[in-house]
């Protein structure tokens, strides 16, 4: 069955990002429906994905949900073998409450860096309070991969859902020049470097114009390409 996904600006809506991972990532088939956030396109989309009020929304066939974590939830319970979460209990424990944190912490960064990947800008000092968030993701990165005795890239061994969760934070990392660990760091790179957040990105640049609203009033530089996107 091809599942139907209702989704914001690619460029600028991290949930949707987290979203759309959850199927392409995971080869689930699914069809994507885009509208601008705040837009009556918008209005009128999630008119047809009600109950929900924002997005990610999945219409199943059988049941709507809003809820990138509900969604991820309810994805592995169709898709016991798509991988949504890691085999091991012990490490999709670890994987769960990872996502969970994601999904409901990290508000000063959130709010103060949002993800954009049409533009990058330059590097600036940030308050305590981003400060510690970004020492706090360090250290659940670092103990997750500790923990599931990840040898490669990913938190829990092979990319799962609580990847998904974190590629948003990771392009505010890349895209702020917030300043991380060298491990934390090369998971950034590793979010860059996977062939479908690469995709993602390359549907928000061909989303039409930026969105001036979206826009920040800050120094910008080039984004932080990855040698995979080089022609």
């Amino acid at each position: 069955m091809t599942y139907t996904v209702a989704l914001g600006d690619p460029s600028y809506s991290s949930w949707s990002l987290r979203g759309w991972l959850l199927f392409a990532r995971f080869n689930i088939p699914f069809t994507a429906r885009f509208a601008p956030l705040g837009s009556a396109a918008f209005s009128e989309m999630m008119q047809e994905f009600a109950p929900a009020r924002k997005v990610p929304a999945v219409n199943f066939g059988d049941v709507i949900i809003g809820d990138s974590l509900a969604i991820a939830e309810e994805l592995a319970s169709r898709h016991p073998d798509a991988g949504l979460w890691p085999d091991n209990p012990q490490h999709r424990a670890i994987a769960r409450s990872l996502a969970a944190e994601m999904h409901s912490g990290f508000l000063p960064l959130r709010r103060g860096y949002p993800m954009d990947l049409r533009e990058a800008f330059a590097a600036r000092p940030v308050d305590e309070d981003v400060a510690a968030e970004l020492r706090r993701l360090e250290y659940i990165w670092d103990h997750a991969r500790a923990a599931c005795n990840s040898e490669g890239p990913w938190l829990c061994g092979a990319y799962c859902a609580a990847d998904a969760f974190f590629a948003p934070v990771a392009a505010r990392i890349a895209g702020f020049g917030l300043k991380v660990s060298d491990s934390a760091a090369a998971y950034v790179t590793a979010h860059l470097n996977d062939p479908a957040f690469q995709d993602w990105r390359r549907i928000a640049l061909a989303d039409g114009p930026a969105r001036p609203e979206f826009s920040r009033d800050l120094p910008r530089r080039p984004w932080p390409v990855s040698a995979a996107e080089h022609p």
